[in-house]
């Protein structure tokens, strides 16, 4: 089963990982100034992991292969990991589009 950690980053903003069910970090989020924006933002990705139109596959510079999560106002939600090959980006997006629905929210915040 998933699991969405949100952290606190050095800089004080708030962002959470989304964990596969083997710990892997799946996809990563933006920094948040306040925590229930953080929260926010975990919701879209349960809403929006759903539609696959909403993942956008990008290419970086590094030639390796990664993908980001759009909410429905074309903003990013969450990114992920770089992957060295197409079919491991492929496999990354199916883990997030069967972890997050159920995933379970865990502050280390506090």
């Amino acid at each position: 089963m998933g699991k969405f950690i949100i952290t606190k980053r050095k800089d004080g903003e708030y962002q959470f990982n989304l964990k596969a069910g083997n710990g892997e970090i799946i996809l990563t989020s933006e920094g948040y100034v306040a925590k229930s924006r953080c929260k926010n933002g975990i919701e879209s990705v349960k809403i929006n992991s759903q539609i696959d139109s909403r993942f956008e596959r990008r290419t970086a510079v590094n030639k390796k292969d990664y993908f980001v999560l759009k909410a429905g106002n074309g903003e990013i939600i969450g990114k992920s990991q770089l992957y060295s090959t197409k079919q491991g980006m492929e496999n990354g997006i199916i883990s997030v589009k069967e972890n997050a629905p159920t995933a379970e929210i865990i502050d280390e915040t506090n």
